[in-house]
């Protein structure tokens, strides 16, 4: 990889900035970049190009095979619909012609009118056949339409001169008769069915050209498919092979390039000569990127440089003040305990015995002690905060209430002071320090009662990823213009005669809350004395369970203590 030190050097005490001369270049460089991208064709017209292929061969493919399907109906119609029916109605006229043929001969030899009934059904039939192939009459073949009528002309010149004679002569003589027309009826009826035969061949013909209409239609709807699937494949593989040369193979290379880049080789230069516009484009945008990068590293380095020799310093200031907690927690509280206790033994032995003046100062310098001492221990506490090596774990947060109570037991005691909580949830902490911010907020409580007994009642409902705490009480309040204020190192609202204390408490709760990964805040909204929330971080395993650590106000308290 390239040296990142390469684009740092010297530069003239005259010359611009290093970065002035890079956006100058950059500038040029993509200047130029762009002016011979212009000339390429840019990606959405490539794709539109493409897709514009795609779908003029659709609607050619939509329009030959629409052409096929309705030459393949229409075929499929005639033959269908009216070929093969006439064909049908044809056979139906022959047969009917041949019942009365058959009916008015069985009659002329026995005389007895039952053998009449094929004939009379016979003329329902023709004139029902005849009547059906005249409604199809235009759709067949001319000599079709003239052979039903040499037909139906020819069949009732055969009724007229030969069937209905003999019928009438028979029935008048009441016995079979020998009709003297009977060679003459015979030919004409066969010329009948010369004819019939001349319609059903006309028909037969034109069925048969539709059959192969039917077919061909058929075949060039086929090959009108086959020839659309072949052509969608050829063009599909083509406009594949188009683009994956036109646009995914400039961005596979342009991805390479850019992962090197981004793996550290920053002296490497971004170049694209083909491809979309687009892609080009980007190609130039990122070598410029690449180029501020080199410019501006030699200032990070400096800036590098500056933040390591504060971060040495800084580590040097904690060593010190590390050193300076060792000695203010042993050298300082060892003389500092002698002169608390010499004091005080000074003012019990003493006491009475000198004026009130010096009484009073011995109660000054007694006084003074003590609170130097627990000066020194809060400051202690405080410093101590955050540099366990111990990562946080699952604590019970009824574990700690507990033990802060039992710390405060005393004070609890001698205020009348009740607690009411319900079942408390397991928090990511530490037992000692998740003790401290409870006993923090109980002291708290507990000094400022304003007199009266305190009343303090801690609930914990689900805040996700979170639980929330809520410590109230019954005190003298807080305004809120003061609500940040007090949680400032030494920040104190009041006397030091009126409320004892150093005023690091709630900064040191505030340490550990951020701490463990959650904040604290004064609710300004609770106007019945004073109410502090917190939150901690819920633990993972606890997030889908049911909340039954979860408490409100409005529960029956768990405990009350008086």
């Amino acid at each position: 990889m390239t040296d990142l030190n390469t684009g740092i050097r010297q530069r003239p005490r005259n010359s611009p900035p290093a970065g002035t001369r890079g956006t100058r270049r950059a500038r040029a460089d993509r200047a130029a970049a762009v002016a011979g991208s212009a000339r390429r064709w840019p990606l959405s017209r490539i794709i539109g190009v493409a897709l514009l292929t795609l779908l003029l061969f659709s609607l050619a493919a939509i329009v030959a095979g629409g052409l096929a399907l309705l030459s393949l109906h229409d075929n499929r119609e005639r033959v269908v619909g009216t070929l093969s029916p006439a064909q049908l109605q044809a056979q139906r006229l022959d047969t009917a012609l041949v019942d009365q043929e058959t009916g008015v001969r069985g009659y002329a030899l026995s005389g007895q009118k039952d053998f009449l009934a094929p004939y009379t059904t016979g003329m329902a039939d023709e004139r029902n056949a005849i009547r059906a192939l005249q409604a199809v009459s235009k759709q067949l073949p001319p000599s079709a339409a003239t052979d039903l009528n040499s037909v139906a002309t020819q069949a009732h010149f055969w009724r007229t001169h030969y069937a209905q004679p003999t019928i009438d002569r028979v029935s008048r003589a009441g016995k079979p008769v020998l009709s003297p027309d009977i060679l003459a009826g015979k030919a004409d009826f066969d010329a009948v069915r010369a004819k019939i035969g001349a319609l059903e061949a006309d028909i037969a013909g034109a069925r048969a050209q539709g059959v192969a209409a039917l077919n061909d239609s058929a075949a060039v709807l086929d090959g009108v498919f086959i020839a659309v699937a072949v052509g969608l494949a050829v063009i599909v593989v083509l406009l594949a092979i188009g683009l994956r040369a036109t646009v995914i193979r400039p961005l596979h290379r342009l991805a390479a390039e850019a992962r090197r880049v981004a793996e550290g080789d920053f002296g490497h230069e971004v170049t694209l000569t083909n491809g979309p516009r687009e892609v080009t484009d980007l190609a130039v945008d990122v070598n410029t990127m690449r180029e501020r990068i080199l410019d501006e590293l030699g200032e990070s380095r400096r800036a590098n440089a500056e933040l390591q020799a504060h971060t040495e310093e800084l580590e040097r200031s904690n060593s010190e003040l590390e050193q300076f907690a060792y000695i203010a927690s042993h050298d300082l509280q060892e003389p500092l305990r002698k002169v608390a206790s010499f004091t005080q033994l000074l003012q019990r032995r003493y006491a009475g015995q000198l004026d009130a003046r010096a009484d009073q100062y011995i109660e000054f310098a007694v006084d003074g002690a003590k609170r130097m001492q627990a000066l020194i221990n809060d400051l202690l506490q405080y410093s101590r905060v955050g540099r366990s090596a111990r990562e946080p774990a699952l604590v019970s947060s009824d574990a700690a209430l507990a033990q802060a109570r039992n710390n405060l037991a005393t004070a609890m005691e001698e205020t009348g002071a009740t607690v009411e909580t319900g079942h408390l949830p397991l928090v990511l902490a530490e037992l000692p320090l998740l003790t401290a911010v409870f006993q923090n907020l109980l002291s708290n409580a507990l000094k400022f009662s304003g007199g009266k007994p305190p009343r303090i009642v801690i609930t914990c409902t689900r805040d996700e990823p979170f639980w929330l705490f809520s410590f109230s009480d019954n005190g003298i309040g807080i305004d809120p213009e003061y609500a940040e204020r007090i949680f400032v190192i030494f920040q104190r609202l009041h006397e030091r005669t009126a409320y004892p204390g150093t005023g690091i408490g709630l900064a040191m709760t505030r340490k550990i809350v951020e701490y463990f990964g959650g904040r604290i805040w004064l609710d300004t909204s609770y106007a019945e004395g004073s109410r502090f929330l917190f939150t901690l971080p819920m633990p993972a395993e606890t997030m889908d369970q049911a909340p039954q650590d979860e408490t409100s106000t409005d529960k029956t308290p768990k405990e009350a203590d008086d």
